[in-house]
């Protein structure tokens, strides 16, 4: 008998309570095609409306995990972590922190999605490097995580195809921010993978898809409360995206700072942050000192044990090994390369990482639609933080475009997202605060 989905609808609607065996009525009869995105549709504007309560929500991520099949990792021989970033300008922290834990001795499976928007997705910047394949299978995707410790990869079409299929409705159909909605889309990945730790980057600010920090912690506890539930280690981080984290937007620029910061060449806020996280994941794995966990993690920045970690990864998806040693003479290049100077001399007072993410994805760095394609040779580069004295004529970065015409639109832009002042400012927090497990 076909499932009737207007009952569902109706409640919804009207701000009632839906259990979980409605919920996997309307989502499995929409999966296997008994139902159509009309009413699917309707049923989500309705949630974005009405909202899902803690139950109905945790509900909808089992009824997305139990659409495919899990992911056991189970007797590889080191602990596993799972982490996921809710995105943000330049974001660059899981090519630096996979390769980072596995250099630790854990292992990091990281199943990512791609860049929609201003915010870039790991899977297409990794995709930047030449024949590198991030469409792994399960088995693929076990063994390198048994042999190598660091694996990041497409999502399989065996693992929660009821949250893709939906996913992509809710882009179409503008009901994507909905917190209730994207806790379950996440933690429905992060649960059909059976890892250790999950360990949540929630981002707040101007760069980041949650632009409040009220918003960042609502998603933070509502992930850890769906954990608890599915009695699964949950940690999160709420970190501050006010500013790009790194000094590259744009898929190739992103994954060669990323090797700069496993070489031990690069400072500044994207190592940091991969540190801070990379530190809390082995305290809570291994009841490491945290003190000693930092020290270590550090080192293996300096001591080639992280750049390796990430070789091994590069070398088995299919990637150059090459991009590894020298990443210019194989990442792609833009055509047009434009040098950004300071407008004026002063202090960097604010950087409005929107406009900044905006101005790569106008470029080709980034996506409107998932159909659309990325550039991943075009972006910007910007050096300056905010706090940093500028100089009038100093170079602080440049547009990789591919026209004249492209690289002075994205100039201008650069140039009006940045305010300079003459008052000293404070300088944003990397880490607003840590959340455990949550009742």
């Amino acid at each position: 008998m076909t499932f009737d989905p207007r009952s569902v609808i109706d409640a919804k609607r009207v701000g009632d309570i839906v259990d979980e065996i409605d919920l996997r009525g309307l989502i499995d009869g929409y999966v296997g095609g008994g139902i159509g995105d009309g009413p699917m549709a309707a049923f989500l504007m309705a949630c974005v409306l009405q909202g899902l309560d803690r139950d109905e929500t945790s509900a909808m991520t089992r009824v997305f995990v139990a659409s495919g099949t899990t992911l056991s990792l189970e007797g590889i021989g080191r602990p596993v972590v799972d982490k996921h970033s809710t995105g943000g300008v330049s974001d660059g922290v899981s090519l630096v922190f996979a390769p980072l834990v596995a250099a630790l001795g854990l292992a990091c499976v990281k199943l990512s999605g791609r860049g929609l928007g201003h915010t870039g997705g790991t899977v297409d910047k990794l995709e930047a490097i030449p024949g590198l394949r991030v469409d792994r299978s399960l088995e693929e995707i076990r063994r390198q995580a048994e042999t190598i410790g660091c694996v990041i990869a497409s999502q399989s079409e065996d693992l929660v195809p009821a949250d893709r299929a939906i996913y992509a409705l809710r882009d179409a159909t503008a009901t994507v921010r909905s917190i209730p909605l994207i806790a379950a889309s996440v933690m429905a990945k992060k649960l059909a993978v059976h890892s250790h730790l999950i360990v949540l980057d929630v981002k707040a600010g101007s760069g980041a898809f949650m632009a409040t920090l009220e918003d960042a912690t609502a998603l933070a506890e509502l992930c850890l409360a769906i954990a608890r539930d599915h009695e699964r280690p949950a940690i999160a981080a709420i970190t501050i995206m006010s500013q790009p984290l790194g000094a590259a937007i744009g898929n190739a620029l992103e994954v060669a700072e990323a090797i700069d910061v496993l070489r031990g060449a690069h400072e500044g806020r994207l190592r940091d942050l991969a540190v801070e996280l990379a530190t809390h994941t082995v305290v809570t794995l291994t009841d490491a000192d945290p003190d000693d966990a930092r020290r270590r993690a550090s080192a293996a920045l300096v001591d080639g044990s992280a750049l390796d970690a990430f070789r091994g990864l590069v070398v088995a998806e299919g990637g150059d090994e090459r991009v590894v040693d020298a990443p210019a003479a194989v990442l792609p290049q833009a055509p047009v390369r434009m040098p950004l100077t300071a407008a004026t001399s002063g202090i960097l007072a604010l950087t409005d990482a929107a406009a900044l993410g905006e101005a790569a994805r106008t470029l080709g760095a980034g996506r409107r639609r998932p159909t659309d394609r990325i550039d991943p040779a075009t972006g910007i580069v910007l050096t300056p933080k905010v706090g940093d004295r500028l100089a009038a004529g100093q170079p602080i970065g440049e547009v990789h475009a591919r026209d004249d015409t492209a690289a002075r639109a994205a100039a201008d832009a650069v140039a009006a997202a940045l305010t300079i002042g003459e008052q000293p400012v404070q300088v944003p927090p990397l880490v607003h605060g840590w959340l455990e497990e949550v009742d």
